[in-house]
């Protein structure tokens, strides 16, 4: 099976304009922002999406929320707000088949999103 554009990204095959990263998160600009501050934010484990993360991915997915939190607050988000998004299948607008939360904010963001 070949990599996903997200793990060549989190192995360095491709570059990207990295902002955090751990032992088991990495979190980068999005090259298509939607927002005047986008990240993405993936787990170096390639996961396919939420809605195929197991029991023993619990951990992953917890520590994926807290560095979310923390990267927004690295990118001055914190007082002014931040939305954070995980896309679940295709009609949910997801391209990459590797789980992954987008972090928007710098602008008023409206609801519904959709």
């Amino acid at each position: 099976m070949s990599k996903t554009l997200f793990e060549k990204i989190s192995a360095r095959e491709i570059p990207a304009d990295i902002v955090y990263e751990d032992e088991l998160v990495l979190a980068f600009r999005d090259i298509q922002p939607q927002a005047p501050t986008h990240i993405l934010i993936i787990p170096k484990k390639p996961v396919p999406r939420l809605g195929e993360a197991t029991e023993e991915d619990q951990a992953l997915l917890g520590h994926l929320l807290v560095k979310a939190a923390a990267v927004a607050d690295l990118a001055g988000l914190k007082s002014g707000g931040y939305r954070l998004v995980i896309n679940n299948g295709r009609d949910a607008g997801e391209a990459v088949p590797h789980l992954h939360c987008h972090i928007l904010g710098g602008r008023k963001l409206r609801w519904p999103p959709g």
